[in-house]
């Protein structure tokens, strides 16, 4: 269903194709920057009038996305629907479709970003590593699982977790007891897997068009802290050529095989095999852009959100070579306390120490732990590089540099 023509907003030149984006986070916000300079231009539908995206929107609809009736309005006209998060309920896309819209990615593919337990059945079944999982539909299903895999349990609300929200690690036989018992309930749907012996985390993102061409960007090395992405290295070091093969391959055949379409991230355990050697299984899968890939904005030929944009609606996708030998992007949490130092006034003093610190902000408030941002810094060294983006973050969360840090040894 073609939106040319057919929307009269100021917004929209004539001619241009129009993007319905279901979300009014940041991930809007910056699809919105990758629409302009693409010559398209975004419709919206966000929660509220100051939201990040909205903020920066001309074509915004307020409405809830899990109606029906927000949901077709903000779709007409529209040459693509897309999203920045993935809770819209699928009977209403599957609306959309029926009516000849074009919904990128489609429920099919997005119910195994929706559903955990799903998705680790369906990746099973298309022979991609996973840990060891099971449904939790009891304390019973709970205890066998830890007697199965000797206490070493991660538990997880099988839908709307996130940010290290909707997931546990019980220390006690007697604490998963507990934590079933009451999760259940609560009305909270429940799996687990054993949990990984960890040596890092690593995300494989690939774009995939309806037509079926597939472009992947190199793998990146990420950082959690408190469940929270804080930092990821692209490319990612410490690695050799064949994981990170494995692992480029595996985000296509995902794709492919899940049917997505727009940015699919693939966030992957990096451990140890038995014979000690380095291995990947799937933690998690997201059908949009992601924060591990932000620092395509500043590191890459063609960032994540022009590529989401160019696949939900079928164009050419984009070159994903590097701009530098490494980019390393550091998120912006808001700290416990907001410091009485205007966020402009950060962003000026960041400016004038660190010149090369590309600064993505949210136009989000203050909130402890809310992500606000993030900084982009490239270069040939590495260490120099995750000095000055951690450094600017910092300063921007706390209006100081960290401990240790010398400015001037800039």
């Amino acid at each position: 269903m073609s939106g040319v023509n057919e929307v009269e907003h100021p917004a929209h030149a004539p001619g241009a194709p129009i993007v319905t984006v279901i979300g009014d986070g940041q991930l809007a916000r910056m699809m919105q920057t990758a629409a302009i300079e693409l010559g398209c231009s975004l419709r919206l539908l966000a929660g509220s009038r100051d939201a990040s995206a909205a903020q920066v929107c001309a074509d915004v609809l307020l409405g809830d996305f899990r109606n029906l009736a927000s949901v077709r309005e903000a779709a007409a006209g529209s040459d693509a629907i897309t999203f920045d998060h993935e809770h819209v309920p699928n009977e209403h896309l599957d609306e959309l479709i029926a009516e000849g819209f074009n919904v990128q990615p489609q429920p099919e593919a997005l119910i195994f970003a929706q559903d955990k337990l799903l998705m680790r059945k369906k990746l099973r079944e298309v022979g991609a590593p996973v840990p060891p999982f099971a449904a939790i539909e009891s304390v019973d299903d709970g205890l066998a699982f830890w007697d199965a895999v000797e206490g070493q349990v991660c538990l997880k609300a099988r839908r709307g977790g996130y940010d290290g929200k909707g997931v546990w690690f019980p220390g006690q036989r007697e604490e998963l007891r507990e934590l079933v018992s009451s999760l259940l309930e609560a009305g909270t749907p429940l799996m687990a897997e054993k949990k990984v012996a960890l040596r890092g985390e690593l995300s494989a993102m690939v774009a995939r068009t309806p037509s079926g061409a597939t472009q992947p960007w190199p793998v990146v090395a990420s950082v959690q802290e408190n469940g929270v992405c804080a930092q990821a290295t692209a490319p990612a070091p410490g690695i050799d050529a064949e994981l990170r093969r494995r692992a480029e391959t595996l985000s296509i055949d995902i794709a492919r095989e899940l049917g997505v379409t727009g940015v699919l991230a693939v966030e992957l355990f990096l451990s140890e095999d038995e014979n000690g050697q380095a291995d990947i299984s799937i933690n998690e899968l997201a059908m949009r852009p992601h924060n591990t890939g932000h620092w395509t904005q500043d590191g890459c030929i063609t960032s994540q959100f022009e590529q989401h944009i160019r696949a939900v609606l079928d164009l050419p996708l984009g070159a994903t070579n590097t701009t530098a030998p490494y980019t390393v992007m550091a998120n912006v949490l808001g700290a416990e306390r907001d410091p009485s130092m205007p966020m402009a006034d950060r962003v000026a003093k960041v400016m004038h120490v660190v010149p090369d610190a590309k600064i993505h902000l949210y136009g989000k408030q203050h909130r402890p732990g809310r992500k606000i941002g993030h900084v982009n810094a490239c270069g040939e060294d590495l260490e120099s590089v995750r000095r000055r983006a951690q450094a600017a973050a910092h300063f921007l969360r706390h209006a100081q540099w960290p401990e240790g840090f010398a400015p001037e040894s800039l």
